[in-house]
């Protein structure tokens, strides 16, 4: 696969030697000290070793003494507007926060779910993310374009950015969570689903923007709404996203609705399949692993969400071992105040081994679920995930010399088990994004104040309208 070609020429070349390399290829291919060479947006070359001799048009090089290169991380599900609504309802399980919170959640605007979208994609860039996801299913009447205001952030950033068109059309008086001014109808959650990927969506192999098609809940959507999304998101050949088996009362509120648990109950709607991940996934037995392994259903695994919510403890090395597609995610930031996914990556080994022994997770398979793992999830594991020829360029480079890390020998160990690692560089199409810790396309101080304020904005709006 050719490199892309810069306009009027050749592409340019990045060179980024001397490091540790771990490729997160299907041989889990590493190098104790190795280069690889970018081509435009492209990865034109891995390997040990210094780089090629004769390279051209080399317009930088980086000495990557004392570092690890891996493939950027992806992130497999989120909630950015929540970014204005961290540490609130600490010590609610699930659906006790969600009626904690749905009531400030229905009053964010454009200007809010902008500010919130900038700050959640500026902490996960910092810390290593280069494909963002975004779950937004909350549109209250009026509140102008907030699925563009996302799309707008992650542009103006420069973030590999998959946003899913999200939806309720189950409000309180139906029996769902959600206050009934914050859902749509039916029928209007499924045209503006769908003009969101005529107007968005971008199917290329070098794609900046992929949009998915995602109706919110079992719990505050109805079944035609399901049903109807599957078949419109099959359409138009783009993928499926939703929360699924999160919590014991999900099950329970599935088998007293619908007389069958989650999974079956998902099946009975078109919702397995090769292009579905389902967030969460903590409540499944051996038959549900078994069917999301046949049908190639993905899972977004969310550690510290799981364990903030007191939702449980997902199978996951389970799911691995059935073949069933897994990556990380950082879910929102009011159940994951952090907002960032390296530290997903501890958090899943040490959650698992608490679970399952010393053999549940290991170092490598963390940081493939981080990467190559989310990749398969979202459905762009043959473009990014892992470095290889002809990928895309989305890469980081970790500082592993310092204070942190610097007696942990082996590399990967020290990016999993230590301290959040500085990122010195990380990659985006090519381009740097975060150069020596800090955020390179937009000012952090800047994102810092202005999220501040539409926080305070959207609580003394809440609290007056109560």
């Amino acid at each position: 696969m050719a490199a892309s070609p810069a306009p009027g020429g050749p592409p340019t070349r990045v060179v980024i030697e001397n490091c540790a390399v771990a490729t997160v290829d299907a041989h889990d291919t590493e190098y104790a000290s190795g280069h690889v060479v970018v081509a435009g947006n492209r990865i034109e070359s891995v390997g040990p070793g210094a780089a090629p001799e004769g390279l051209t048009n080399v317009v930088r090089r980086v000495d990557g003494t004392g570092h690890l290169l891996t493939p950027g991380l992806v992130n497999t599900h989120h909630h950015f507007y929540q970014w204005l609504t961290r540490g609130l309802a600490q010590d609610a399980n699930l659906f006790d926060w969600l009626v904690a919170l749905y009531p400030t959640w229905s009053r964010i605007d454009e200007d809010m779910v902008y500010a919130a979208a900038r700050g959640s994609l500026a902490m996960m860039v910092r810390g290593g993310v280069t494909t963002a996801m975004d779950h937004h299913y909350v549109f209250p009447r009026g509140a102008g374009d907030l699925l563009g205001a996302e799309i707008r952030a992650a542009r103006e950033m420069g973030v590999r950015f998959s946003p899913t068109r999200g939806s309720m059309d189950r409000g309180k008086s139906a029996g769902g969570l959600p206050p009934d001014f914050a859902v749509e109808t039916t029928e209007a959650a499924l045209l503006a689903t769908e003009e969101a990927i005529d107007t968005h969506h971008d199917a290329g192999f070098d794609s900046m923007l992929r949009v998915g098609v995602a109706p919110c809940s079992p719990f505050s959507v109805s079944t035609e709404l399901l049903r109807e999304a599957a078949a419109l998101a099959r359409r138009k050949g783009v993928r499926l996203h939703t929360h699924g088996s999160e919590t014991v009362e999900e099950e329970q509120f599935c088998k007293e609705l619908f007389g069958m648990g989650p999974t079956d109950y998902f099946e009975s709607t078109g919702w397995l399949g090769e292009d579905v991940w389902m967030a969460h996934c903590v409540h499944m037995n051996d038959t549900d692993i078994e069917a999301f392994a046949r049908t190639g259903t993905g899972v977004a695994h969310c550690p510290s969400s799981n364990a903030r919510l007191a939702a449980g403890t997902a199978r996951v090395p389970d799911m691995l071992k059935a073949g069933v597609p897994v990556g990380l995610g950082v879910d929102g930031t009011a159940s994951n105040e952090s907002g960032e996914l390296h530290t997903e990556l501890r958090n899943a080994l040490l959650v698992h081994r608490l679970a399952g022994g010393e053999g549940a997770l290991n170092v490598r398979q963390a940081l493939r679920l981080g990467t190559h793992g989310g990749a398969r999830v979202l459905g762009r594991a043959d473009e990014t995930g892992s470095l290889e020829p002809g990928k895309l360029a989305d890469l980081v480079l970790w500082k592993l010399d310092g204070l942190g890390h610097s007696t942990i020998a082996d590399p990967v160990a020290a990016l999993v088990l230590g301290a959040a690692a500085p990122v010195t560089l990380s990659l985006i199409n090519g381009k740097p994004v975060v150069e020596d810790s800090r955020l390179v396309t937009a000012d952090e101080d800047t994102i810092a104040r202005d999220a501040r304020r539409e926080a305070r904005r959207l609580a003394r709006i809440a609290r007056r309208l109560g």
